[in-house]
């Protein structure tokens, strides 16, 4: 067995693949996979900022920014000026259509990649791994 070290790249392998295998269905709907996590990080959290949506993701605030303008071009999303120079998001009627697909391409990759693997998809796994991103990320608010 590989120690524990080995855990970053066996995600990096894993979270390269998911973009690889996903990049040509996020296309058909003018997505990268980037973009689709932005979406349904927006998706999960009403009125979320563009700040918040980056700290949730552990993404540069530019490239958020860039990906966010690029949805709002699409009518995905939509941006209100906030306290400050804060800018708000929500999700179109659109937007919410394009989730819906964002979360089945998701979903599918996992629940192939699991089916090869033997793991369920209510593995233990799953929970720990969650566990150890909220100490990353923590909650979402703009303190």
């Amino acid at each position: 067995m590989k120690n524990i070290g080995y855990l970053a790249q066996d995600i990096s392998i894993l979270h390269r693949q998911y973009y690889k295998d996903t990049r040509k269905e996020f296309k058909e709907i003018s997505l990268n996979p980037t973009a689709a996590c932005i979406l349904l990080a927006v998706s999960d959290y009403e009125n979320i900022t563009q700040n918040q949506v980056a700290r949730s993701l552990v993404i540069d605030k530019a490239l958020a920014t860039r990906e966010i303008n690029k949805m709002e071009k699409l009518n995905y999303l939509t941006k209100q000026d906030g306290a400050g120079k804060t800018k708000i998001l929500n999700l179109t009627d659109k937007g919410n259509e394009i989730v819906d697909q964002v979360q089945h391409i998701r979903s599918q990759w996992w629940e192939d990649r699991f089916a090869k693997s033997g793991i369920h998809k209510d593995s233990p796994l799953v929970s720990s791994i969650e566990a150890v991103v909220s100490t990353i990320v923590g909650p979402i608010d703009e303190n």
